[in-house]
């Protein structure tokens, strides 16, 4: 049986996680805000919050740690590079290891970009991938810490995941990443009749994560810097892959 994965809409655009492993009765709270709303999800589900799972250091991802932490005894799982700033941490880890959460298996990612430390959890089984704010539906995070180029490494380790692969992001972002999306690369027939679908259930108030990877490698112009469309509307058709990667970031930096 694979994972069962729980959504917590929080503050005004972030997801908390429930992860829940039926075979074992492990649960993880992935990347908790705050702590009431994942303690009380969970006691209405009959789960019992086992772990924390963080994926970086940002206050929206850890402000709920020591709270859930007390309440429940569980055990905090996060980057190892970044172990200083992770609230109550227990186990560190990184690039290449695997963490047991219950049955279910999770290979970590180190993904710095957005943060310096920054992880992703995939479970391969349960085709989930947790990967903060990394990757988002039709979008990637801002470069507060690090490069272009490291930005890029890290979401071309995502993008070699399965097609079917789930993306549990942690915003809701996904309506003005497409308004965006459109703007730089106008001429993707996949993109035109995803942002309708994602007009659609927003104006339903209803939430457009998960996406899953073959549908951002369709529609996500931060996997796309070899699109010629993406190319031509930056005007930089010969330029290098991480050139325009950055292009693209930087322009969606400013964009209104």
């Amino acid at each position: 049986m694979t994972l069962q994965i729980e959504r917590i809409p929080v503050l005004s655009d972030n997801y908390i996680w429930l992860a829940h492993d039926p075979a074992s009765g492990a649960t993880a709270v992935v990347d908790p805000a705050v702590a009431d709303a994942p303690i009380q999800r969970a006691a209405e589900l009959g789960w019992r919050i086992t772990h924390i799972l963080n994926t970086h250091h940002h206050g929206d991802h850890v402000g709920g740690n020591l709270e859930i932490k007390a309440a429940t005894g569980c055990t905090i799982v996060g980057p190892r590079a970044d172990a200083a700033r992770i609230p109550g941490i227990d186990v560190q880890v990184g690039d290449g290891d695997r963490y047991r959460l219950g049955t279910a298996e999770a290979e970590v990612f180190d993904v710095p970009g957005h943060t310096r430390g920054h992880i992703a959890f995939w479970f391969a089984a349960g085709e989930a991938l947790f990967c903060g704010d990394t990757l988002f539906v039709m979008g990637c995070g801002r470069l507060f810490e690090g490069t272009p180029a490291q930005m890029w490494h890290s979401l071309s380790k995502l993008a070699r995941l399965p097609d079917a692969t789930s993306i549990y992001c942690a915003h809701e972002y996904t309506q003005s990443n497409a308004r965006f999306a459109l703007s730089v690369e106008p001429d993707n027939a996949a993109l035109r009749a995803r942002a309708a679908e994602v007009d659609r259930l927003r104006a339903a108030n209803q939430p457009t994560v998960p996406g899953t990877l073959g549908q951002e490698r369709a529609t996500n112009p931060f996997l796309r810097p070899g699109s010629p469309g993406l190319r031509r509307t930056l005007h930089l058709e010969n330029a290098g892959t991480v050139e325009v990667f950055g292009a693209t970031r930087a322009a969606k930096d400013s964009f209104r």
